[in-house]
């Protein structure tokens, strides 16, 4: 009975009018999985779901999320709304990402016969702008869910009291990877031309951080001699102006990529002449500082790309986009966190310690790989729900 008193209130709240099956896109043909994620930062994992179904079982997949990531939004939860989209789409099963709770949805689909699970679950909560009180609403959506993945045992028991039948704790799904590709002969004579030189990277460096990182490397050079830095500055055009600066005022030698010349025992600085070879420098550099966190607008790199390489981190308060991915990273010490330009000649002189450096390393490669066991599992399930073996 408040099951039925709390439907009917969600559903007379929020009320619009129905979207028609002519305002959507040719369903493909096939079996077809839809996946939702209710914010841009759950998208990763849906991401590698979407390709892992369409390249190892041939399955279309449907996402649907926020307008500013750039894709089609789900239906309003609301009964007329949801019975066009599902009767459109026909999707074989339903994955929703992170914790939003759906509740005209999932009555739909349960009443259509078509499974619907959560991947990457945090704490249930209704649909943004439908939350109040609606007894039993939320315990009856919960309990339709075929299965739950939940990120944490917080969560997972979250989902238990709601009424959830099968929950587990599965952790993130893994990301497309960001590890970037590079020519591995110029990797191999690079690697063969620096062998035994210190060597850290300094990747899109704008002009207002550009003398934090020569104070960083002017400093760490009293401690390693020998010591390399790669710079590649934020605009190409940039470096040639910095070579001619850094010779000047610093009296280092300096090395251009643009003009062919190659780093020899007594270059200080490599300067690169464009943002297209970061695999390269990444599997080079034992350590990466990303530039845009310190005194830009935000980082202007994914640290995913140097941790997938094995690249331990140093960035600024500035995470720009990634602020949740440097959390990930500085959780498991495989990121430095520094406020100043005085605090990154400080980590960068730290991580010069091969140990120190190479601990950093492997944690940044754990979490940028974290995750593919997860998806496999989720992969397993959808595949069983469906009926795919």
């Amino acid at each position: 009975m408040a099951l039925s008193l709390g439907r009917r209130l969600y559903n007379l709240t929020g009320r619009r009018e129905a979207v028609g099956e002519g305002a959507f896109a040719p369903r493909p043909e096939g079996r077809l999985i839809w996946l939702h994620a209710p914010r841009e930062g759950a998208l990763q994992g849906l991401t590698h779901l979407a390709n892992k179904l369409a390249d190892e079982d041939g399955i279309a997949t449907l996402v649907t999320g926020p307008r500013e990531a750039g894709l089609m939004p789900p239906p309003a939860d609301q009964p007329a709304d949801v019975r066009a989209f599902l009767g459109h789409w026909k999707p074989d099963a339903i994955v929703l990402a992170d914790g939003e709770i759906r509740p005209a949805l999932l009555f739909e689909a349960e009443a259509r016969g078509i499974p619907a699970m959560v991947v990457d679950g945090r704490e249930p909560s209704l649909v943004r702008g439908r939350d109040g009180w609606f007894p039993g609403l939320m315990r009856g959506a919960v309990q339709s869910l075929r299965h739950v993945f939940a990120l944490d045992e917080a969560a997972a028991q979250s989902y238990r009291k709601a009424g959830a039948a099968q929950v587990d704790v599965l952790g993130r799904m893994e990301a497309v990877s960001a590890a970037l590709a590079c020519h591995e002969g110029e990797r191999a004579a690079l690697a063969e031309l620096l062998k035994a030189r210190p060597i850290w990277l300094a990747a899109a460096v704008p002009l207002a951080e550009e003398a934090a990182v020569i104070a960083a490397h002017r400093a760490a050079l009293r401690l390693s001699h020998r010591l390399l830095l790669i710079l590649v500055p934020e605009q190409a055009a940039r470096a040639e102006a910095l070579a001619a600066e850094l010779e000047a005022m610093e009296g280092w030698i300096v090395a251009r990529r643009a003009v062919d010349e190659e780093p020899d025992t007594e270059t200080a600085v490599y300067l690169p002449d464009s943002a297209e070879e970061y695999g390269l420098w990444y599997r080079l550099a034992p350590v990466t500082y990303i530039g845009g966190s310190l005194a830009g607008e935000g980082a202007l790199r994914n640290p995913l790309e140097p941790a997938a390489l094995g690249s331990a981190i140093i960035y600024g308060p500035r995470p720009g986009p990634y602020g949740t991915v440097f959390g990930r990273l500085g959780a498991a010490r495989a990121a430095r966190a520094v406020g100043s330009a005085n605090d990154l000649a400080e980590a960068l002189g730290d991580l010069l310690a091969p140990d120190r450096a190479a601990l950093a390393a492997q944690a940044a490669w754990t979490v940028a790989s974290d995750g593919a066991e997860v998806t496999e599992k989720v992969l397993l399930r959808l595949r069983q729900l469906i009926g795919v073996t």
